[in-house]
């Protein structure tokens, strides 16, 4: 079922303030009072007696009532896709908003509102998105205010603790910085609950780094007992530390300013890297100035190093920066193509990151970065291919068969499958000839082919899946 979360990324408008448009002379006639907070994420206009298979969630739905047969279960099906409202305009099919859609919509909890007939669909929708237009800008003017706040405390004399306090500010709630024991090493704003500051320290501890088999998050957000919003951010190259944020709730644009503070808190924490961090620092300053790779190994250190290939992000300047603090490394470069490339060390935990995709290589010593770096790029292309979040480069050819007869596992009760996976893929991918060839209908040939890749859980379209694939049936 749609969840209205899967609304497109734009701001949402208030379904009260459509309400308060007197050009549009909306009236709502059922369902709970805009005041609480419906939103509207984009309009749509149906005419269809089941609208549910074209709704996201969110929308503010209009409808003249062309085919409405069964107003229960047209209200039921409506509410079932998560949409925010339904608009009725009462011209040209009905004179008035049916009684027996007013009481399905209570019934059910949809705001339901009456469109007058000197009002187009049209109209509305513009209106709607000249609100979303405004909202933006001032989401923009918001994030842009905060940004600049966070930069000048930056620069303060006590800059950790003055960033603290203007986050704090900018989402009117309280913000801390934990160590990677748990306990806070600064915080700023308004004292919350001891339930709430409880689940903020639970919060913080999905952050920070764990074991191997718990690896930790690079966010992750909840709510209070008392309906306050909850994030916590990864913060720095791998030293554990963590912003926590409570706020009264979740504003748009209040996850770009905690990016921001995270980011300068990762900057300003750096000094407290050690050693390590400043010898390898070093290492790239360096080759900067002319020193080959041989020279500068010793102090990038013996690793393992694992290069990691990504795109993705949220489209900030700070997007990447973020990206390495999440991943424990400082060692960031943006390419002109825009992929990003991280060095991680060998205690560095690897996992998926929201919004992002990434090719690993294996680990590898300092002479074989140059190598390691063309596998990631591979394992990317591959990432980006198969829609996968992360995928490790294979380091050797027995693992690489063990591995893709290992995914041929879904198939193994299935020799019909499996033969016409191996004579398919033998053929090239010809439809017509692998009927042939296995004495079938082409159109077998299909469906068997589609519940081999819903199955194997794989992209046959992909050259590299395939290549795999055909090996393991040869040499199984």
């Amino acid at each position: 079922m749609p969840e209205p979360s899967a609304a497109p990324p734009t701001p949402p408008v208030a379904l009260a303030a459509l309400l308060a448009d007197e050009a549009l002379g909306l009236r709502q006639v059922a369902g709970p009072p805009a005041t609480g907070g419906t939103a509207v994420h984009m309009v749509h206009t149906s005419e269809m007696a089941d609208p549910y298979p074209y709704l996201l969630g969110g929308e503010l739905l209009l409808s003249a009532g062309v085919q409405l047969d069964d107003p229960d279960r047209y209200a039921a099906r409506v509410v079932e896709a998560g949409a925010a409202a339904l608009g009725f305009g009462v011209a040209p099919v009905y004179d008035t908003v049916p009684p027996g859609l007013v009481e399905a919509c209570d019934r059910h909890g949809l705001p339901l509102l009456e469109v007058p007939p000197r009002t187009t669909f049209s109209a509305v929708a513009r209106s709607v998105w000249r609100l979303m237009a405004e909202s933006r800008h001032r989401e923009l003017r918001r994030v842009t205010q905060a940004q600049q706040g966070l930069a000048a405390a930056a620069a303060r004399p006590d800059p950790v603790p003055a960033v603290l306090q203007q986050l704090a500010l900018r989402l009117e709630g309280r913000a801390v910085l934990f160590g990677p024991d748990g306990h806070p090493l600064h915080a700023a704003g308004r004292e919350p609950s001891l339930a709430t500051a409880a689940a903020l320290v639970r919060l913080a501890g999905v952050v920070t780094p764990g074991t191997s088999a718990r690896p930790a998050a690079a966010s992750a957000s909840d709510t209070a007992p008392d309906g306050r919003h909850l994030s916590a951010f990864a913060v720095g190259g791998g030293q554990g530390l963590v912003l926590g944020v409570a706020a009264p709730a979740r504003e748009s644009g209040d996850h770009t300013v905690a990016g921001v503070a995270v980011v300068l808190l990762s900057l300003l924490t750096a000094r407290h890297r050690g050693a390590d961090a400043a010898s390898r620092f070093s290492a790239l300053v360096r080759l900067l100035l002319g020193a080959t790779p041989a020279e500068t190994a010793p102090l990038l250190g013996p690793g393992p190093w694992t290069v990691v290939h990504a795109r993705g992000g949220d489209g900030t300047p700070f997007a990447a920066t973020a990206l390495g603090a999440a991943l424990g490394s400082p060692l960031v470069d943006t390419g002109e193509d825009g992929t990003v490339r991280v060095l991680l060390p060998e205690a560095a935990a690897l996992s998926p990151q929201p919004g992002w995709t990434l090719g690993a290589s294996a680990p590898a010593d300092p002479a074989g970065l140059i190598a390691a770096d063309t596998h990631a790029s591979r394992a990317l292309s591959r990432a980006t291919a198969t829609r996968r979040a992360l995928v490790r480069h294979r380091d050797a050819a027995p693992d690489f068969l063990a591995e893709a007869r290992r995914r041929l596992t879904p198939l193994a009760d299935s020799p019909a499958l499996t033969d016409t996976l191996r004579t398919w893929l033998s053929l090239h991918g010809s439809w017509d000839r692998t009927a042939t060839a296995l004495g079938i209908h082409r159109n077998t040939v299909r469906q068997r082919i589609t519940r081999c890749a819903t199955l194997l859980d794989a992209d046959l379209d992909d050259v590299d899946v395939r290549m795999e694939l055909w090996f393991a049936l040869r040499e199984g």
